[in-house]
């Protein structure tokens, strides 16, 4: 465990095992479809990396970069760093997050995503912190609920680091205070 770890709270093999269940499930949902699979970078990298090797489906595959965060809080005014590659009108679009938290920068992408002519978009996220939620809005497919403490690691970060540990732990407060 990483110096600056207080505990873990999700171990990677935990998390393969969700990937594997959820992948499973999205397969199942999509039946006949091919979605295009949105990863909102850069906290979702090692959790799409995973779960994208569990749906059994003709995907499509990208990045978005949006950015709504003034020190370590979200304002809630999303400004795209980077935009999609290709259109995505007519399609089924799943969102894949690391976290969702207060709900702000999710319900914005979710509503950009319409706008450009989606024809659905459901949102995978690794973990859910329900207690910070500002916003009506849910995952449609959840890895783990955690509670309301600073987690880093499988994408997770503090000034972009912890990024690379290959579990969810609990940051020490004297590493953030």
């Amino acid at each position: 465990m990483h110096k600056d770890i207080e505990k873990v709270l999700i171990s990677e093999e935990e998390i393969v095992e969700k990937c594997k269940e959820l992948g499973a499930q999205i397969t199942k949902d999509y039946e006949g479809k091919n979605p295009y699979v949105v990863g909102l970078l850069k906290g979702s990298v090692p959790f799409m990396a995973e779960i994208v090797k569990y749906i059994d489906l003709d995907i499509e595959v990208d990045y978005m970069s949006v950015s709504s965060y003034s020190g370590t809080e979200s304002n809630g005014d999303v400004r795209i760093v980077k935009d999609l590659d290709c259109s995505i009108v007519g399609y089924d679009v799943i969102i894949i997050e690391d976290i969702v938290d207060t709900g702000k920068t999710l319900n914005k992408v979710k509503d950009m995503m319409y706008a450009k002519g989606a024809d659905s978009v459901k949102i995978c996220s690794l973990l859910n912190k329900q207690e910070r939620r500002l916003i009506d809005i849910n995952a449609d497919y959840v890895g783990f609920e955690v509670p309301n403490e600073f987690v880093v690691g499988f994408g997770l970060d503090f000034n972009q680091k912890y990024r690379n540990l290959p579990y969810v732990g609990v940051l020490k407060e004297e590493c953030y205070l």
